[in-house]
């Protein structure tokens, strides 16, 4: 019988994952608008010298208050008075029923405007090691209460690390009616610094708002 000799792994598939991996690493190098919409019909700064209720809306206390934090202090860097919800209305629920306790809540405290954050874990890497594997994860960014989907690497290896990539979709809601006025989605660079991503998060999304001319 003819003895039957066991074929090596291609190394050409092997350098091709690290290639494909590191295109993916490489493309979220820096925080960067992914998609933003403007209300055609919306004026010109609306929100100038108009307060704003900010609310993020995260799996973890922390994050909420941290993000809550960073976007009051972006908006008041660009001249918009504001305040963070700080767990004033429940963010248990889908985004829709969240929006409609912010908007009696952002007329009750004076509020022009709320500024709807749902920040969340848009995907992970692990490295180092050679043996890569990608998959996509569920979950939902408008309609469920914070989880995002996103691309998974994976790195079956002893001691490897895992850096996420945070996003942040914000939409500003106008008090008076609870129409959108505007909304856009951002994504940090992967890095086991959350609050730094949540600075930049919040940094280039004030920036995109103004920009946007809703202030």
């Amino acid at each position: 019988m003819q003895a039957i000799r066991a074929i090596p792994k291609s190394p050409v598939f092997q350098l091709s994952g690290v290639a494909v991996a590191g295109a993916l690493l490489a493309g979220c190098a820096s925080t960067k608008i992914n998609s933003q919409w403007v209300d055609p019909a919306l004026g010109a700064s609306p929100l100038r010298g108009a307060k704003v209720l900010v609310a993020c809306q995260a799996a973890e206390l922390s994050i909420q208050r941290s993000c809550e934090d960073m976007f009051v202090a972006q908006l008041a860097a660009r001249g918009v008075v504001s305040e963070g919800a700080k767990g004033r209305a429940a963010f248990g629920g889908e985004r829709d029923a969240v929006v409609a306790a912010l908007v009696p809540l952002a007329r009750s405290v004076g509020a022009m405007a709320v500024l709807h954050v749902i920040a969340a874990p848009d995907a992970s890497y692990v490295s180092p090691g050679p043996s890569i594997s990608f998959g996509f994860g569920g979950g939902s960014w408008g309609g469920g209460g914070g989880g995002a989907g996103g691309i998974g690497i994976s790195m079956p290896v002893g001691g490897a690390s895992v850096s996420t990539a945070y996003g942040a979709e914000s939409s500003i809601y106008m008090a008076a009616d609870g129409r959108v006025a505007w909304s856009a989605k951002a994504v940090a660079p992967p890095s086991d610094n959350l609050n730094g991503q949540l600075a930049e998060l919040a940094k280039i999304q004030a920036d995109a708002a103004q920009k946007a001319g809703l202030f």
